[in-house]
């Protein structure tokens, strides 16, 4: 899911790996009958689903324990999903786009003169994603300071800022505020800066704007060639305060524009100007296999394919794996800032699926009409109604499903942003698990919904990949677990998923008006419609 960990992982990985991986598996038998729910869900098992799982599996253990989009791992996933679909009969696209890809091996932050400090990564400063590799050792240059409250501050935001200080071979010492964390690191480097410091703003109090006075962890958001860290308020005006201060900065990374893609992949049958769009992220995060976040998400929504592949519905599906999502949702803003108006016009609804096997489960469904009153409001206009038909389908299981609010930090945002109506599940990701939901879903109150969140853990064999092993005894005696996935959300789940896939391919009237068809009855008339109405910090 989300974008909003750090990576630190090594990213030296085989050449050519893809090769032993993508006829691993065939497609599914998928019978011409899968064209009503009771069918569909019964042709989804969560064993078919696992099939896939475990391909990714294979596919990260083959190159170097990662997916990341930008890998030879990812390549590997996208071809796997391409070759199914393709084989199945779906009209296949690969659609090609650079991101700015990212890794961290390691880094180091030091006081060389006065009083020489070692500083603790995590505890003392954080290495900025995006951040240039290679050692800066020189005096700290404080740039357009603003350490009197209220610290309106725009140092390092513009050129100029640079003017009346020789910041040339020196580490220039600036501060949070105005403009995005790129634009200062980058504004140091043309100045010549050998590294950059970004001291937290310190703006508020520390007691009512915690934020802005600790340790931040911040992407510049594009490559920069300079070392980059950020601190906290306190540790930027000590940094400031200190005559004749020199530090050094060492910063192991990658920091570079790479290729990627996603996979796209739709029906041959239903009318092209009411489309349903199901997606998932088929990336992982650099530090692991991803087999919970979002192999579940990917696996599950390929199975549901495969088994409507012979399934002739009124509107067209297309279903969809989005690449770079851990990169921030880069995959999927690309692909609708790729459509024209028309084409976002022609959408009907998007259903997005990530993360939906966490081992501390929750059922979330996205919370479309807001009922919960938390976080960001409802959905566009129909979201509401996708949220009732995840609503129906767990009430008909005799389960509960508790909402989820659309934060963001999934692909659902860039639908939102057009006003394509939205909706999905979510199991939870690094938060942690309430007594209520405890009385709801079962688990354990106060560990967190996937205890390997975005870590290398995150696999087949947790605790051989360095999870705790008595967090995952303790899991293991409330639920069955395979792996890093909880085989009963999995299963009931992906079962969700061929429910509201079906039964929007047959009929969306609920959420845009557009009549819809009965399954062996016939079509219903319709005219091209339009919409009703039209985690990680950067600055």
């Amino acid at each position: 899911m989300p974008f909003s960990g750090r990576t630190r992982v090594l990213a030296g990985i085989a050449a050519g790996a893809l090769l032993g991986t993508v006829a691993l598996a065939h497609p599914a038998s998928a019978s011409p009958n899968n064209n009503t729910v009771k069918k569909l869900t019964k042709a989804v098992t969560v064993e078919g689903v696992f099939k896939h799982l475990d391909k990714f599996q294979a596919i990260a253990n083959a190159n170097n324990g990662t997916r990341a989009s930008g890998t030879p791992g990812y390549d590997a996933s996208a071809d796997y999903v391409a070759g199914l679909l393709k084989k199945a009969g779906y009209q296949v696209t690969r659609q090609q786009f650079d991101f700015a890809f990212y890794e961290e091996f390691g880094s180091s932050f030091a006081q060389v003169a006065p009083n020489p400090t070692s500083y603790t990564a995590g505890v003392d400063y954080e290495l900025m994603d995006y951040s240039g590799a290679g050692v800066a050792e020189a005096l700290v240059v404080p740039v357009d300071l603003a350490l009197t409250p209220p610290r309106a501050s725009t140092s390092g935001c513009e050129a100029s800022d640079f003017a009346g200080v020789d910041v040339t071979g020196k580490i220039a010492l600036m501060q949070r505020g105005t403009c995005g964390f790129g634009v200062k690191a980058a504004n140091a480097e043309a100045a010549g800066a050998a590294g950059a410091i970004i001291m937290n703003q310190g703006n508020g109090t520390p007691e009512a704007n915690p934020d802005r006075y600790e340790l931040f962890a911040g992407t510049l958001s594009a490559p920069v060639g300079i070392p980059t860290v950020s601190v906290s308020y306190d540790t930027g005006a000590q940094f400031a305060a200190t005559s004749g201060l020199t530090l050094r900065i060492e910063a192991d990374t990658t920091s570079e524009i790479r290729s990627t893609e996603n996979v796209l992949a739709q029906s041959k049958h239903g009318r092209t100007d009411n489309v349903v769009v199901a997606g998932a992220h088929l990336d992982s995060d650099p530090a692991g296999p991803g087999y919970n976040d979002n192999g579940t998400g990917s696996a599950a929504l390929l199975e549901v394919a495969l088994q409507m592949a012979k399934v002739k519905s009124h509107n067209a599906v297309r279903f969809a794996w989005w690449g770079a999502e851990e990169a921030g949702l880069i995959g999927s803003q690309y692909y609708v800032d790729s459509l024209t108006e028309q084409q976002v016009a022609d959408i009907a609804l998007y259903l997005n699926f990530d993360m939906i096997g966490s081992p501390n489960y929750v059922f979330g469904v996205y919370d479309g009409d807001d009922s919960a009153q938390e976080g960001s409001g409802p959905g566009p206009e129909g979201s509401a109604q996708i949220e009732q038909v995840f609503e129906k389908f767990f009430a008909s299981r005799k389960l509960s499903s508790v909402p989820s609010d659309f934060t963001g930090r999934s692909d659902y945002g860039a639908f939102i942003g057009v006003d394509i109506p939205a909706g999905g599940l979510f199991t939870g990701a690094e938060g942690l698990k309430t007594a209520e939901e405890v009385a709801l879903f079962g688990g354990i109150e106060g560990m967190a919904y996937d205890p390997c969140y975005h870590q290398a853990c995150d696999s087949r064999t947790p605790v051989a990949d360095g999870a705790d092993a008595e967090v995952y005894r303790a899991l293991g005696k409330k639920y069955k677990l395979k792996g890093n996935v909880n085989v009963f959300a999995l299963d009931v789940n992906a079962d969700a998923i061929a429910t509201a896939v079906l039964t929007f391919a047959y009929d969306t009237s609920a959420v845009n008006g557009v009549p819809g068809k009965t399954p062996g009855k016939g079509k219903g008339k319709g005219k091209p419609h339009g919409h009703k109405h039209g985690h990680k910090n950067w600055r």
